[in-house]
């Protein structure tokens, strides 16, 4: 079986709310020798602070540092700055870089990038989404939770989410703060971050870098996978309302395998119907025996990748959904019920 994803350059995406300490995080993660190889694209390269004495070569865009990281700032779309420097590495103007890390304004919904790295034919050649990392300001995210739909969004979507000024917030508050946001995204991993200081490990290899199962493959399943009887889905299920925005996950569960075909028929349906409602879906499905995963954000979706073995003794179906504005589980089952592509589900 061909390996879909090997060859493609792993692409890590930093987002979080101004203030977040997405700055303080990534001034301190350039200088960590780990990060020799990597390319970090930001907004502006003054922006992180970067000392002169780390700079050993600039041109307009982008700063080679002195441990090998190249940083990278945006000054056209985030599509052209990708390409550009792709084209830099082929040529031998920057280093054979193996990883990208794209740091986000703090008003930017982190979706369009996402789409970007998926729908775009060369970059999706190129590259692939490890993951999404957002930043969370202890102090001050509850108040943003219900002021600011960004703010929503970057946490939705997120693989990781890192907790930030924990040493200006109480135990009992960041408890509390952790369980809204399991409300929100219950697939996200957590991390207390203390002052910016994170090994670029606790950022990479999130997502999935082969089809082939181990340990990586696992940890990004891990929801999907521990999804096992009827008493497990209730951790997935409810209508976690804000005071402003409506977020639910949702999950469902089928018995009976698919065939390609009706499956990607219903999905297509679904997105063309309430695509920008999707926040986030991810899935393990049963392709009549054989397990592929999906995953996507609003109406763009990564090519489905096939496993090379089941992660567990457990080959049904399972799909998540991150959704707002009143998508009920309800709907989507029976819209996959009207194409014929299931029989059963269960809730």
């Amino acid at each position: 079986m061909r390996d879909q994803l090997a060859g493609k350059l792993p692409v890590t995406l930093i987002t979080g709310f101004l203030g977040s300490g997405k700055t303080t995080l990534l001034s301190k993660l350039v200088r960590h020798p780990l990060m020799n190889k990597v390319a970090v694209i930001i907004n502006e390269i003054g922006e992180i602070g970067i000392d002169h004495d780390l700079v050993t070569q600039s041109t307009e865009n982008i700063s080679l540092l002195a441990n090998g990281c190249i940083c990278c700032s945006v000054r056209t779309d985030m599509q052209e700055t990708l390409r550009d420097l792709f084209a830099r590495r082929q040529v031998g103007e920057v280093f054979d870089f193996d990883r990208v890390v794209i740091e986000t304004t703090g008003l930017a919904d982190p979706a369009p990038i996402i789409q970007t790295l998926t729908s775009d034919t060369l970059l999706e050649a190129r590259f692939r989404l490890d993951g999404v990392v957002t930043l969370v300001d202890t102090v001050n995210a509850n108040n943003l939770l219900d002021t600011q739909l960004e703010s929503v969004r970057q946490i939705a979507l997120a693989d990781r989410l890192l907790l930030t000024k924990c040493d200006l917030s109480d135990e009992g508050s960041i408890v509390s703060l952790e369980k809204r946001l399991r409300t929100l995204n219950p697939m996200a991993s957590f991390i207390r971050v203390l002052n910016g200081e994170i090994a670029p490990s606790d950022l990479i290899n999130i997502g999935l870098s082969s089809n082939k199962v181990q340990s990586t493959s696992n940890k990004f399943l891990t929801n999907l996978v521990e999804l096992q009887d009827d008493n497990q889905q209730d951790r997935y299920l409810g209508d976690f309302s804000e005071k402003h925005i409506s977020i639910k996950t949702l999950s469902l569960t089928f018995k009976e395998p698919f065939t390609w075909p009706a499956f990607s028929s219903a999905l297509e349906l679904l997105t063309t119907l309430r695509g920008p409602d999707l926040l986030r879906v991810k899935g393990i499905l049963n392709v009549q025996g054989r397990p592929v995963v999906i995953q996507g954000v609003q109406h763009i979706f990564h090519k489905p990748v096939e496993l090379d073995s089941w992660p567990s003794e457990n080959h049904s179906t399972r799909i998540v959904f991150i959704t707002r504005n009143n998508i009920s589980i309800e709907m989507i089952k029976n819209l996959f019920s009207a194409v014929g592509a299931i029989t059963q589900a269960e809730i």
